[in-house]
């Protein structure tokens, strides 16, 4: 059984090394999460591990879905810093093993993403993913709406330019409701 949960600072560093694994496997298989290939397990534990003063600050909220003993998927919520922006957060590294794949984990992942914003007030969330990934598939079909996509915006792991397709989903209250 698979159970997602929420990791503070301090976890995410004691995670930091099997998030790498997590973080390498992904880039490997060929998915665009910001990073090329080959992708150095040591600088992938460094990146989760800078991750975890964020946390603490609230200023990024991380999930990781256990199978067992191992992490099979994460997400973050990254909360938009500007004061004419707290009612917005962004959508950022959802990740699921390639073997843990097609099981609805992506989507668990995303639910607890879209449950905690509203829950802390954010009414508007963003993201952004490669253009014509099996990702636009999962972010469609939890209600996510296109916005548009730029061509040549970011490199996949093999360091070509491709595109990338902007989605923005309204959460918790009415967004008409001023944020005070």
């Amino acid at each position: 059984m698979t159970e997602i949960v929420p990791v503070s600072g301090p976890e995410l560093v004691t995670y930091a090394d099997e998030l790498a694994a997590l973080l390498v496997e992904t880039v490997e298989n060929g998915s665009s999460v910001g990073f090329l290939a080959p992708l150095d397990r040591d600088a992938a534990a460094a990146w989760w591990r800078a991750r975890a003063a964020s946390v603490e600050a609230d200023g990024l909220r991380v999930w990781i879905a256990r199978d067992g003993e191992r992490i099979a998927g994460t997400v973050g919520l990254v909360r938009a810093p500007l004061p004419n922006a707290r009612h917005r957060a962004e959508v950022a590294k959802l990740m699921v093993r390639p073997s843990a794949r097609g099981r609805g984990l992506g989507g668990e992942l995303l639910a607890a993403a879209e449950r905690t914003a509203a829950e802390d007030g954010v009414t508007l969330l963003v993201l952004d993913t490669e253009s014509g990934s099996l990702a636009e598939r999962l972010y469609r079909a939890a209600g996510w709406t296109e916005c548009g996509s730029v061509p040549d915006y970011a490199a996949g792991p093999d360091g070509v330019l491709k595109p990338t397709t902007f989605y923005y989903k309204a959460v918790g209250r009415d967004t008409d409701v001023p944020l005070g």
